[in-house]
């Protein structure tokens, strides 16, 4: 039996992750021709459609999703024996400084899958006195939210946050739902240090004489979240972070509207640092990560809306 290329397989694999050609071009570092021209390969060689036509994108049909998973599962198998076999060359004990929200709501919820393909990494994760703060010297890495402007320092960009209220269910049953943005200000406003993002949405949703200053304080972004949960209040919140929660139903979105933060997530490290082994594994796998979850994000988005 005649095996697929393993290009043509990681051509799948990427496409049916992240839903493009494009988006599977860019993490291949291909161009776009060239995908499409080995999923046509593919098919070819398999003897049936993996895509199908949908307006003016394509698509996986029934028995490519079908054999897209079996391949996602024969490339992790093959990824991990040679993990166990050839061995990585990876190892050590590294230290990362990630942001409290970013920590606990994505990282991890992750983290042992870098653990499973890098046994003989001893990763310790640690967290910051600000979200920009990369002054730990004990931290080999950090993932900040910031501008990017840190003298002296690799920087590279992870992802890009806008931010949107969200509430609990049982909040929105409460206040009996909100039709209109100037509804919100019928429940607390959730704010993270300041008022800076909740005074941006309400003036982009114009909302006429708004208070931003009201509401409750916290210091940090879990409690924001925990008491968004409890139904206390209305949060500020992304897609990236609330994502598990948004999925569970523990918290709704009740407006499309969102505003793009003036920060974004950034790994940063000393330039002497930046081409370590451990922070080149660990920065391909948390990218990985990032673009399976702005995907399932995207695909999840229409879930996440409400009937109004």
């Amino acid at each position: 039996m005649r095996i697929p290329s393993t290009q043509a397989l990681r051509a799948l694999d990427s496409f049916a992750r992240h839903g493009s050609v494009w988006r599977a071009a860019d993490e291949l570092h291909l161009t776009r021709s060239a995908v499409s021209h080995q999923l046509r390969l593919l098919e070819r060689d398999l003897g049936f459609d993996l895509l199908e036509r949908i307006g003016k994108g394509v698509a996986l049909t029934p028995r490519g999703q079908r054999y897209a998973s079996d391949v996602r599962k024969a490339l992790t198998v093959l990824g991990d024996a040679v993990t166990r076999h050839a061995g990585t060359g990876v190892g050590g004990s590294f230290s990362i400084s990630c942001t409290p929200g970013f920590a606990s709501l994505f990282l991890c919820t992750h983290i042992g899958e870098f653990r499973q393909m890098y046994p003989d990494v001893a990763l310790r994760i640690l967290t910051p006195r600000r979200l920009d703060d990369v002054s730990n010297a004990d931290a080999d890495a950090f993932i900040a939210f910031g501008v990017g402007n840190w003298p002296n320092r690799a920087a590279e960009l992870l992802c890009e946050i806008s931010f949107t209220p969200l509430c609990s269910p049982t909040l929105l049953n409460k206040v009996g739902g909100f039709s209109k943005p100037a509804d919100v200000l019928r429940a607390n406003l959730l704010h993270l240090g300041d008022t800076e993002d909740w005074a941006r949405w309400l003036a982009l949703s114009k909302v006429e004489n708004p208070d931003p200053e009201g509401g409750i304080f916290f210091s940090d972004m879990n409690l924001v979240f925990s008491a968004a949960i409890a139904g206390q209040g209305m949060a500020m919140g992304d897609e990236l972070t609330s994502g598990k929660a948004l999925a569970e139903g523990r918290l709704v979105r009740p407006f499309d509207i969102a505003i793009k933060s003036p920060r974004s997530y950034f790994l940063v490290s000393e330039h002497a640092k930046a081409t370590h082994p451990v922070l080149d594994a660990f920065a391909g796998w948390l990218r990985s990560k990032l673009a399976e979850s702005n995907a399932k994000g995207m695909a999840d988005h229409g879930r996440h809306r409400l009937d109004r």
